[in-house]
């Protein structure tokens, strides 16, 4: 620990992370199978709670169903607005069974069962109920990712609160394991080209339907193992890749197609809130000046606990 932010070593707990990215897929398709259809995918994410992760509520009929990840106890939970719940543990062991386990709680509380059974923007992957590989679980580790996106969602929550247009929650997207923040212009975009591993073009395109400046964090992958900050605009306005951007540490990746900042540098930073919100307005003002955002109309100052906003 530097301070109270949690150090994300990805090599160390990667076997736990894919694990753990798998499930939070499985659960992720029964909302995305029971919720009608948000723009931008904005119905599929789970959510930082105090716990770990949770679905939020998920229409059944007349009922309300909650499907929560408790990294406290190495729980999943489901509960329902009837009072009915269900439980099982966060353990070492296959995708398989925790696949067959899900299935089995849903139908214990007349909940819908089916649902998509591939994983989602993960090349290759098994079925769920094919993967039979057996997996480990670091509750540690996925106690301090948990710890890291909680510090992490706080700074976009109040990043987030400095604009009037359009713009997402801060919410976790299982299919990249990542969590993001949103913003838009109002104006759309072109056609994106599709293309995603594991990712219909059909959702690619209505994800990408108008233009937008996005910021998020993920813990690492085998394609950049280290845990990152990053931010992108769609589309990439002319002589976004050369900008200067805040803090020092952060940096243009031609590879990823996006601006990088190491985890790492955040944490061990003076004041990581700052930095991660230096990171934030630095990225989204040069994608707003390049494409010639309204910022006078989209934005306004940072919000503050109990202060509304003045209206001119």
């Amino acid at each position: 620990m530097h301070g109270d932010w949690p150090q994300l070593d990805w090599p160390a707990w990667r076997e736990t992370a894919v694990a753990l990215q798998l499930r939070t897929q499985i659960i992720g398709k029964v909302r995305l199978a029971l919720t009608p259809w948000l723009n931008h995918s904005w119905h599929v994410p789970l959510y930082v709670s105090a716990r770990g992760l949770t679905t939020s509520p998920i229409p059944v009929g007349s009922r309300i169903l909650e499907i929560d990840f408790d990294f406290l106890h190495d729980r999943l939970i489901f509960m329902t607005s009837d009072g009915r719940s269900r439980g099982m543990g966060l353990l070492a062991g296959n995708i398989a069974d925790f696949h067959k386990a899900v299935i089995a709680c849903l139908d214990d509380l007349d909940v819908p069962s089916a649902f998509d059974g591939a994983p989602s923007e993960m090349p290759d992957a098994t079925p769920f109920a094919d993967d039979h590989a057996e997996r480990p679980y670091d509750s540690q580790a996925v106690r301090a990712f948990w710890q890291a996106l909680i510090r992490i969602a706080r700074v976009f929550g109040q990043f987030r609160t400095g604009f009037l247009g359009k713009a997402s929650p801060v919410h976790f997207f299982w299919g990249s394991f990542d969590l993001a923040a949103t913003r838009f212009s109002g104006r759309d975009a072109p056609r994106h080209p599709g293309g995603v591993p594991g990712l219909p073009d059909a959702v690619t395109c209505e994800a990408y339907s108008h233009e937008e400046a996005s910021v998020g964090f993920w813990p690492g992958s085998d394609a950049y193992p280290q845990a990152a900050f990053y931010a992108y605009a769609y589309p990439s306005p002319g002589g976004y890749a050369a900008t200067a951007v805040s803090p020092e540490a952060a940096r243009w990746d031609a590879t990823l197609g996006e601006f990088i900042l190491p985890y790492e540098a955040v944490r061990t930073a003076p004041d990581p809130d700052a930095a991660i919100l230096a990171f934030c307005r630095s990225t989204y003002d040069a994608a707003a000046d390049l494409a010639g955002w309204n910022r006078d109309s989209l934005e306004c100052s940072l919000g503050r606990p109990g202060v509304p906003r003045v209206v001119a």
